[in-house]
Parts: C-alpha cells; structure tokens; sequence
C-alpha cells in the first residue's frame, strides 16, 4: 500500500543516506574508469544537483535490504532526494545554519565508521577511492552539512506533529486485510549491563606506559604517529588521535576540564575519565571552544575485575527472581547501558518500540535467548561493547511474539510511527508544492514518468 511504502522509503533515507555517500562516489568514479555508464545530471534544485549514480545507488541500496524491485519506489527514493535538495535550497534563502562544530562532529563520527565498518586500514582506504583521507572528508563534510540542513528545515516544518489513538486507528483500518503487513516473530528481551571496571593496580600500569609515551613526545616523536600505534581510542587511527574544535560541554567533564587547564601547546601528564586513562595536548583554545589530541589506554581488565562485575549481576538476578526488585527498575538504577536502560533494559526497533524482530536483534543476543525459555533470566555473560570495551550482562527473555500479520495489539508501536510518518509527509508534500515555487527546478525529461513535479 503507498502509505506504507512511503514510511518505509521515509525510514531507509533517514537511516540509510549518508552511508550511501561514499558508495555513492566510488560506483560513480568506477563508472567513468570503466565507461560501462557516464554519469550525469538527472536533477537540478537551484544550486544543488542529484546524480544518476546517487539514486541508483541509493535504489540498490533499498534492494539489498530485501525490499522487492519496484518503479514506485524508486521514484519515491528520486522525490526524496530532490526534496532533500530544496531543503537544502530554502535553508539557504531562509537564513537556517548549521554550525561547523556539528558539522564536524558528524564527519568525525561518519570516518570512524566508515573506517570501522569497511576493515580497512586508512592507507587501503585511499587506495580504494583514490583519494586522499583529507579528500574524503572535505567531501563527506559537504554531503554531512546538506544531510544536517535537510534534518533542520524538517524538523521545522514537521514541528510538534502527533497522531492520536484515533489516527492510529483510521490509518490501520485503511490498510486492506490481504495487504497487511507480515512480521517475522518479535521477541522482548532486557538487559543491566556491568562494566568491568579495571583494578587500581591496572590503573597505574596504564598510567605508567603513558608516562613513557609522554616522555618519548617530550623527546620529539610525533604525536600522531604513537596515537595511531598506542591509542585505545578507535578514531586514533584515522585522526591520530586529534578530536577537532569542541565546545564546552561536549567532553566529558575531565578531559574538558584538563583541555582548559593547558596552555597551547602544553602535554599533560596522565589523568583519568570514564573512558580510561589520557594524555593530551593542547593544540589551540579559542573561546570557549578547542582543539586538541589524545592518546587514551583503558586498562587491560584482570580475571578478578570480570568476576567483581560477575558477582555484582549475580546479586541482582537473584533479587530480581526472588521478587524483591523488579527487573525493569533495576536496569534504571544499576545498567551501565545508555542504550537500553531509559527503556526499562529493553532492546528496542528503530521506531522505539519493545517488541524486536528476530532478524533485526543482536545476533550474539538472539543466540543466548534461543536456549533461553520466556520468563527465564540469564546467569552473567560476558562480551564486548560497541565500543570494544569488556562487560557483563544478564538477559531477560520476558516473551515471544510469533510471525503474524500486522495488528494493533502487537504492533501498535510500528502503527503508530507509520500514521505519524503519513502525517509527515503529507505536511512536507504540502510545503514542497508551495516551496517550490521559490527555487529553480529542473528534471531530466527521462524521468517524467516519476510525475514529481505534477
């Protein structure tokens, strides 16, 4: 149903644009190496252009999630970019920023992963895209600016939008019965996270090797060659270790408090945060804002630190059976994950619901709930972080729903964020219609049959 394949078209581009841009720019560059395709214009929006090579890798990228070759879809993937890029326009003309300190952030963020995701060295990632690491960002920053200005004007013009219980309802009841939805089976699951917290002994050796590190800097090695060598921190291999222009509030409170504390310039001497243990330079202050570079170790956790947090989950789990605590307000109190414990240590779908698709969980969690029964909670298992580091957790399998057809006692959630996505993009249709008038259109007669402008 188009309603439904728009809040679907909506939710991949929201989830899925900006790691498409580099993809993006290697099929267009081996295109032209190979000439199989030259790539062109398919759209112009006043300033700014959509490429063919953007919306067909856009629409395989929408393919490869298991969605099935549709026309519709792919003329929706095109309206949304060309929307994407009148956002953008209208920012302009409406005076709406972004500051470069977001902008960098995200271009941070949006390097590490791409340099985590792919496996490969920076050295092999130039080779891939025949550009320098410098190049890709100037790039990538670009496209993370006109991502962040698109979020902006749409978060303004879908202001303070909700749907009530008796939208909810009419949207439901629109859907024919034989074009419902089919959900795999959905499982609940929770979890309270420990972190195992290093020893006071192990705190010490970290802060003796970055002593050492310090005193071979002091000594004239590069900073950013030890921090690619030594660091803890993932980015260090592509930043060597230097974090960019921040703000205040943006660090956590030691390193901000340390980063104001030195003079340009100046290495401090080891000290701790909640990431571990650092060294730092100064690079330059302006303000209330800068720059500067880390080397960061976290410890090497010991056996006895993994059975201290062992221990400590032991202890609730057995509260928690014994019924003197409830599990969802232990996760509150005691969870070390962000993540999961303002949901009451739940794991939740990109929509924030509690009931997760079996296909859509964790893999290493959906293993250990699978030898699990409904109501059972898990003895302490230890794994890893997101962010590498060692943890324990124990797991609640509160329930089981089976593979079904859409309704709106299970899936009122995913209901709900549909009609709330409908009403979206009814409002935005509305703006674009008006809005375009303002800026310069203009479509390859090609792709008329997309009837966007009409």
């Amino acid at each position: 149903m188009k309603m439904l394949l728009n809040e679907r078209i909506s939710r991949f581009l929201t989830v899925s644009l900006l790691s498409l841009s580099m993809a993006v720019s290697a099929i267009a560059q081996e295109k032209e190496k190979t000439g199989f395709v030259v790539d062109k214009i398919i759209a112009k929006v006043d300033n700014y252009i959509v490429i063919k090579s953007e919306l067909e890798s856009a629409y395989q990228a929408y393919l490869s999630e298991g969605n099935p070759n549709n026309e519709e879809a792919k003329c929706q993937l095109f309206n949304r970019l060309i929307m994407n890029k009148l956002m953008v326009a209208k920012a302009e003309i409406d005076s709406v920023i972004v500051t470069d300190l977001e902008v960098d952030q995200n271009t941070t963020q949006r390097m590490n992963a791409i340099l985590q995701n792919s496996g490969n060295s920076p050295e092999e990632l130039e080779r891939r895209y025949g550009k320098s690491l410098e190049q890709i960002r100037v790039e990538l920053r670009d496209q993370i600016r006109e991502q962040l200005l698109a979020r902006e004007m749409t978060g303004r013009i879908t202001k303070d939008l909700k749907v009530t219980p008796a939208e909810v309802k009419r949207f439901f009841n629109k859907i024919p019965k034989d074009s419902l939805p089919y959900f795999n089976a959905d499982i609940i699951v929770g979890q309270i996270v420990r972190s195992v917290k290093i020893s006071a002994a192990q705190k010490e050796e970290a802060k003796r090797r970055l002593s050492e590190i310090r005193d071979r800097l002091m000594n004239g090695e590069d900073f950013n060659t030890l921090a690619q060598k030594y660091s803890d921190d993932p980015s260090a291999k592509s930043n060597g270790g230097e974090m960019g222009f921040v703000g205040r509030g943006q660090m956590v409170p030691q390193f901000e408090a340390m980063a104001f504390k030195l003079r340009k310039g100046e290495i401090s001497q080891p000290f701790e945060s909640s990431f571990g243990i650092h060294i730092m330079e100064l690079i330059e202050r302006r303000g209330n804002e800068y720059n500067s570079r880390h080397i960061l170790l976290q410890g090497i956790p010991s056996s006895e630190d993994v059975k201290r947090a062992e221990y400590f989950l032991d202890s609730i789990r057995t509260r928690i059976l014994n019924d003197s605590i409830k599990f969802e307000y232990a996760a509150k109190e005691f969870s070390d994950d962000l993540n999961t414990k303002g949901h009451g240590g739940y794991f939740t779908d990109p929509d924030g619901g509690i009931h997760v698709s079996t296909n859509e969980i964790d893999p290493v969690v959906y293993l250990a709930v699978d030898t699990m029964k409904v109501g059972q909670i898990s003895k302490p298992l230890t794994y890893r972080t997101e962010d590498g580091k060692e943890a324990v957790r124990i797991l609640y399998f509160k329930a089981k729903i089976p593979p079904h057809n859409a309704n709106l006692v299970d899936d009122w959630h995913r209901i709900q964020s549909a009609t709330l996505a409908e009403k979206k993009d009814k409002v935005i249709s509305k703006w674009f219609n008006k809005s375009r008038q303002d800026v310069f259109i203009n479509i390859d007669p090609s792709y008329n049959y997309c009837k966007i402008l009409e």
